[in-house]
């Protein structure tokens, strides 16, 4: 089904398939340029700025079932990529990635996340929701022109500004095994076993140029589990992104922790090898240099504060 665009002018037909199956034929029908659109959130403020051409064809997702609502699966969370904003904050279910839940509600203002999409925050490459993403080791499920693929996301954003996909690829939904995700702080009430001889550790911070509804500076994230017995971290996982940086798992800086007692002593250690390791870059409002160490101070000062 397609319709034309709102406004007045040249304005690209809208498409609305209704499955993955009428996508998949309608794209390969389609001549002249085209895009995919979720919330448009951020496309609509791209072609404002003419940061982009507007397309001939708009294919919305909005109408696909399977791409939306959250679930799960068997020991994964499974997130529909078409799930807005505000629905991931809302859900029971997503409070049991409580870093991830901070990372939605710290993401523009509440009419933006009434209409932007989980999907749409992740495929822009630059999203607040990616540092919470990698540490929890998400999985995003594609369907390209030869069928699925998964692909996990730290492995997406090593592959550079363009991340390695075809532009036709849609983004389906994003998996998260529960045994990487800090659940068992459920669990922890319950008093079960695991829970008595593990102390999860998870937070999730963003710096903006001011408090609310801003694009970021730096955003990092950090989720592990104390092993109570010997004291030492038995797992570990670290990234820091923001503004229009790749975000990136920190695995010099999880070493580091890992190599020694899980202590308050060991934060001022993270906070300098954080900076050594996060690479990001110089615009109008920062500095490399300041971006590296608001990363490092924030990973550090949280460290601190949960173990001092």
């Amino acid at each position: 089904m397609a319709s034309s665009a709102y406004g007045s002018g040249a304005q690209p037909l809208v498409w609305q398939p209704h499955s993955l199956q009428e996508l998949h034929y309608m794209r390969e029908q389609l001549q002249g340029t085209w895009c995919y659109a979720a919330g448009a959130t951020l496309l609509r403020t791209q072609w404002e700025a003419e940061l982009k051409a507007l397309p001939q064809h708009l294919v919305s997702l909005s109408c696909i079932p399977e791409m939306s609502g959250i679930t799960i699966q068997e020991d994964q969370m499974v997130i529909g990529a078409m799930t807005r904003l505000k629905a991931c904050s809302a859900s029971p279910l997503l409070q049991q990635l409580p870093i991830l839940c901070e990372a939605v509600l710290a993401i523009a203002a509440p009419s933006v996340r009434n209409l932007a999409t989980i999907g749409g925050n992740i495929v822009s490459g630059i999203g607040d929701t990616l540092p919470a993403l990698l540490v929890y080791d998400a999985n995003l499920h594609w369907m390209t022109r030869h069928g699925m693929e998964i692909q996990p996301v730290t492995d997406w954003l090593l592959g550079g500004r363009d991340r390695g996909r075809s532009a036709e690829d849609v983004l389906v939904s994003i998996h998260i095994p529960l045994n990487r995700a800090d659940s068992n702080l459920t669990s922890q009430a319950c008093g079960s076993p695991d829970s008595e001889r593990k102390r999860a550790i998870a937070f999730y911070r963003k710096l903006g140029r001011r408090e609310v509804f801003t694009a970021s500076l730096v955003t990092v994230a950090l989720f592990g589990e104390i092993n109570l017995e010997n004291g030492r971290w038995d797992r570990i996982a670290i990234a820091a992104g923001g503004g229009s940086g790749l975000a990136m798992r920190l695995t010099e800086a999880e070493k580091l922790l890992q190599s020694g007692r899980a202590d308050a002593a060991q934060a001022p250690m993270l906070a300098a090898q954080v900076m050594a390791e996060f690479i990001t870059y110089t615009d109008a409002f920062a500095t490399e240099e300041y971006r590296k160490q608001a990363a490092g101070n924030m990973l550090g000062a949280e460290l601190w504060q949960v173990l001092h």
